[in-house]
């Protein structure tokens, strides 16, 4: 149950690692570019990893009552979730903000 959050954003990931790897058109693809992408996508992906395992050992379990579980054993898998979403995100957002400004000068 660790990596359900992942499993379940990993679409929704691969589709953000997509339009990082498309986005913009008119930057010049050089080898030192697309190698600076590589390595972003996969720091943004280890990077979800480990806050969505680190998120899954911080949330919580309620025990379980005189009436059976009580309500919020959820948050296990919400946390780790929106944890892993915001470092991916994170790290593509400053690569993208990195990239624009070493390659921008480049393609006038």
């Amino acid at each position: 149950m660790r990596y359900l959050a992942i499993v379940l954003l990993l679409p929704w990931l691969l589709i953000l690692a997509w339009a990082y790897w498309s986005y913009p058109k008119n930057l010049l693809r050089t080898p030192t570019r697309r190698a600076f992408d590589i390595a972003a996508l996969l720091l943004a992906a280890f990077g979800a990893v480990q806050c969505a395992n680190a998120a899954f050992d911080t949330a919580s379990v309620p025990a379980v009552g005189q009436y059976g579980p009580q309500s919020g054993a959820i948050w296990q898998q919400v946390l780790p979730a929106l944890c892993g979403y915001g470092a991916c995100v994170l790290v593509l957002v400053l690569a993208m903000i990195v990239r624009q400004l070493v390659w921008r000068s480049h393609a006038r």
